[in-house]
């Protein structure tokens, strides 16, 4: 039995607000459905005919009013934008491009390209979290930090600052890039990793801002760009493959240069710098995090990756072998840093921890590199390859 419902409109027409009425009245009716229109507006049913075809209804006037027979075209052009129990597809389709996961798509739009379209080489189930972490951690450099802490320091150690400020904000900018070039290439489906890929690069932003602002403090020049430094980095900018290029720049520098943030706070010779370290070494730990998890679940679906990332290291150390690796300024200035004088003894003290800032370095990333599933041999053995520019 066909079901049936009734509208009358009064004198409402379909050209002051009518059609809302009509067609809140037909999606309740299933297709087949029919629905009796009346109304005294003057050419409602010249209107309502109208407006049937181009839905795609069925119209039949006759007296006293019109039958309306729901179409199902209304129900053939729209489709779910998601295909699993957890609403998140395997491979969402490039015409459901722009539109919100969980939204109903009109069929015949356009076909998008996101070059980062499969589940596999890009999820993980802690994208939520994390951003929901990072978007709860986000800081004010106008007010997180007392820029106006007073300190009495030499000037060959704010000269040492500087430079590693200078360093920071070079490997900083890396760090912003390739986030924020991939950011642009995932599917939209994929919102989670998307939203953290862009607040990573705000991060990264903000951290570019408090190394300069950190280094101008009481100096008018930055230190100095060296041509291995900036070698090593265009290596991770010129990376095309996501897998690869978060490995090497989360997994890998990130993991490291958490290291020498920690170090740099404990050995800041002054506030500022104590403040800038911690809370950029924050952030860091959420991109050590997102890299770690996203990839040691692509590990799982695919065991092919670990070769894929071991031969990515090789590659990379061939590529810088014949670079000087860490800027020889930068290795002074952590020294003095470490030292906080100029005695002999000092000196000493600060060459040793340098040392030990090396070795936690290497010991942090063969352990992340464990967490991956490389063998322990492997993980020391990769991690000795890793540039000795840090990042």
């Amino acid at each position: 039995m066909t079901e049936a419902a009734e509208l009358d409109l009064g004198e409402l027409g379909l050209d002051r607000g009518g059609h809302l009425l009509l067609r809140h009245a037909l999606r309740r009716l299933p297709a087949g459905g029919q629905l009796q229109l009346r109304g005294g507006a003057p050419a409602l049913m010249i209107h309502a005919r109208a407006w049937c075809r181009s839905e795609g209804h069925g119209f039949a006037l006759h007296e006293g009013g019109a039958t309306i027979e729901r179409s199902s075209a209304e129900d053939d052009r729209w489709r779910d934008a998601w295909d699993t129990a957890d609403g998140v597809a395997d491979r969402p389709e490039a015409q459901w491009g722009l539109a919100a996961r969980g939204a109903r798509i009109e069929a015949g739009g356009p076909a998008f390209r996101f070059p980062l379209s499969d589940k596999d080489e890009i999820w993980t189930e802690d994208a939520g979290r994390l951003y929901a972490r990072a978007a709860a951690n986000q800081w004010d450099p106008e007010t997180a930090i007392d820029w106006d802490a007073p300190y009495d320091i030499p000037d060959e150690v704010e000269d040492a600052v500087v430079q590693v400020m200078t360093y920071l904000i070079e490997n900083e900018t890396a760090a912003l890039v390739v986030p924020a070039r991939f950011a642009a290439q995932v599917h939209p489906h994929f919102r989670e990793v998307m939203q953290l890929l862009a607040i990573q690069a705000a991060d990264e932003a903000r951290h570019i801002e408090v190394f300069t602002r950190r280094a101008r403090l009481r100096r008018d020049r930055l230190g100095l760009s060296t041509v291995g430094g900036q070698r090593s980095l265009q290596t991770l900018i010129d990376e095309p493959d996501f897998a690869l290029a978060s490995f090497l720049l989360s997994v890998l520098g990130e993991g490291t240069f958490l290291h020498l943030l920690w170090f740099l706070r404990e050995h800041a010779p002054d506030p500022v710098t104590r403040q800038v370290c911690h809370l950029a070494a924050q952030d860091e730990a959420r991109h050590v995090a997102f890299g770690l998890s996203h990839l040691q679940r692509h590990v799982e679906l695919d065991p092919t990756l670990r070769a894929r990332l071991a031969d990515a290291i090789h590659r990379r150390h061939d590529a810088l072998e014949n670079t000087a690796g860490l800027n020889a300024l930068v290795f002074d200035a952590l020294l003095l840093l470490a030292a906080g004088s100029f005695e002999p003894d000092a000196i000493a003290r600060g060459w040793d921890r340098v040392q030990a800032l090396e070795r936690d370095m290497h010991q942090g990333r063969s352990k992340r590199l464990l967490r991956l599933g490389f063998s322990p041999e492997e993980a020391d053995t990769l991690s000795t390859l890793h540039t000795r520019n840090f990042m």
